[in-house]
């Protein structure tokens, strides 16, 4: 047990995060249950806020979350940790457009910024829609070609 542990920290600390940070905010004892860990809806929370800034962002306007995919956690987040959600837009079709995101936490006291560990990952859908809720089409970005 203690080298599958041991194993893992490794993998974490070689591993870094993906894409552009689009959330940073620490996490507070109203989001946890009594033994301190974060709530895990709080954690998705924060991606689709992050996730939803950078799909706006590329949609040029508005958007909304319709699907999540492949979410899993692999770590805790403790009150008082430091999260930060990357963003990196995987595709951009004619009105949506899947953004994957990546939760990383660290303990501000303990940890150094290069000591911060994956907690999850997931692939969110955004669409974007017009002023009367209907999806639209979502703009050429130059950065960002469509599929």
């Amino acid at each position: 047990m203690k080298r599958a542990k041991e194993e893992t920290a490794s993998q974490d600390l070689s591993r870094q995060p993906e894409g552009l940070m689009t959330l940073r905010t620490q996490a507070m004892p109203k989001d946890a249950n009594p033994n301190g860990d974060i709530f895990g809806g709080w954690v998705m929370c924060q991606m689709d806020i992050g996730g939803g800034l950078l799909a706006m962002e590329v949609a040029g306007g508005r958007v909304v979350t319709v699907t999540v995919d492949q979410m899993a956690f692999v770590r805790p987040v403790r009150v008082g940790d430091i999260i930060c959600v990357y963003g990196s837009v995987m595709r951009i079709g004619n009105s949506s457009l899947d953004i994957k995101l990546e939760v990383w936490a660290r303990d501000p006291i303990e940890e150094f910024e290069s000591q911060r560990h994956l907690v999850t990952e997931a692939v969110f859908r955004y669409v974007a829609i017009d002023k009367k809720r209907r999806p639209r089409r979502i703009p050429d970005h130059p950065q960002y070609p469509r599929e």
